[in-house]
């Protein structure tokens, strides 16, 4: 990568708990390296390669993505792959409160994060050369069936929610409606970066993208805010009228409204399958942690929060939840 320059000095980045992230200061300005973690992982986890692809499919398209420049899959250099893109300077929010903004930009920011969501739903994968890049159909059911196997991979122990997740999800699985789009998998204010005007410059970690419902990605992000706010920044709780916050039905409103949807069936399921997934993630960063190859410094808490995530979607799916 010749155009990089000579390396300067390398900086861990904070905040992942996935693959390893790492700022490269080299003579021709500032890059960023993303790595798999050493040690055995799960099959298909980690999917830099995949990252590295879609970001370069989706350069110049109306989803704002950090320019790619070098995909490495030889282990034996770093102890891992890992490919090298440029770094994207804004602001990264951690809070999805947002204290640090007014209610006017937190309108803002919430109101682009939708429609930056809708606009990447709206991308035909043929036209970027992504048709190959999952399955057509069939998407809640291969997801549940996936997550499923995911979490018995890195399971610990039996975790009674988990159990009735798996044992009732099944059984509120709708037809499927034939909609295919390209989905983040990921998609949360965090893995957004935005300039100083609210508006978004880049769209990161994509391991978990592939072709499949949309609605799964609005119903993962929304799924998140039904959680305690100490619990991957949730919104349970807040009082999103008076800091200037959508209400989860205002923000399915406007995704629907750019999208041209009218509505919304089977909610509900949506929602709780994505909170199952979230745990499912949360039971891998903790079994990663007691084998010590965890990327974030708090991954042995997310015992705790594979517990709370689970209780939370077995509500939602019992009609407990609104």
């Amino acid at each position: 990568m010749p155009e990089a320059g000579v390396l300067q000095s390398v900086e861990r980045l904070s905040g992942g708990q996935s693959n390893p992230t790492f700022r490269l200061s080299m003579s021709a300005g500032d890059f960023v390296l993303r790595r798999k973690p050493p040690g055995p992982l799960l099959p298909s986890a980690h999917a830099i390669e995949r990252e590295y692809r879609v970001m370069g499919a989706l350069r110049g398209s109306a989803v704002p993505v950090p320019r790619v420049l070098h995909l490495c899959d030889d282990g034996s250099l770093l102890g891992s792959p890992f490919y090298v893109m440029e770094f994207v300077p804004g602001r990264i929010f951690w809070d999805a409160r947002l204290p640090e903004c007014t209610p006017a930009e937190r309108r803002r920011i919430y109101a682009e994060m939708g429609d930056v969501l809708a606009a990447l739903h709206a991308i035909r994968p043929s036209d970027v050369g992504l048709l190959d890049f999952g399955r057509h159909a069939g998407y809640f059911a291969r997801q549940l069936k996936a997550w499923t196997e995911r979490y018995r991979a890195s399971e610990t122990h039996v975790r009674g929610s988990m159990e009735s997740l798996i044992e009732r999800l099944p059984r509120h699985l709708p037809e499927d409606d034939g909609q295919v789009a390209l989905t983040h998998g990921d998609y949360r204010l965090d893995n957004l970066v935005f300039d100083r005007d609210g508006r978004a410059v880049a769209v990161l970690d994509w391991e978990l993208s592939t072709l499949g419902h949309p609605l799964a990605d609005l119903a993962y992000q929304c799924a998140q805010w039904r959680l305690p706010p100490g619990v991957m920044r949730g919104l349970e709780g807040v009082d999103r009228h008076a800091m200037g916050l959508p209400t989860e039905a205002e923000y399915v409103e406007r995704y629907c409204r750019a999208r041209g949807l009218d509505g919304i069936d089977h909610w509900p399921f949506y929602l709780s399958l994505s909170l199952f997934r979230l745990a499912a993630i949360c039971q891998g960063v903790y079994r990663r942690s007691l084998r010590g190859n965890a990327a974030g410094a708090d991954a042995a808490d997310f015992s705790r929060r594979t517990d709370i995530i689970a209780a939370c979607a077995l509500g939602v799916i019992s009609g407990e939840a609104r």
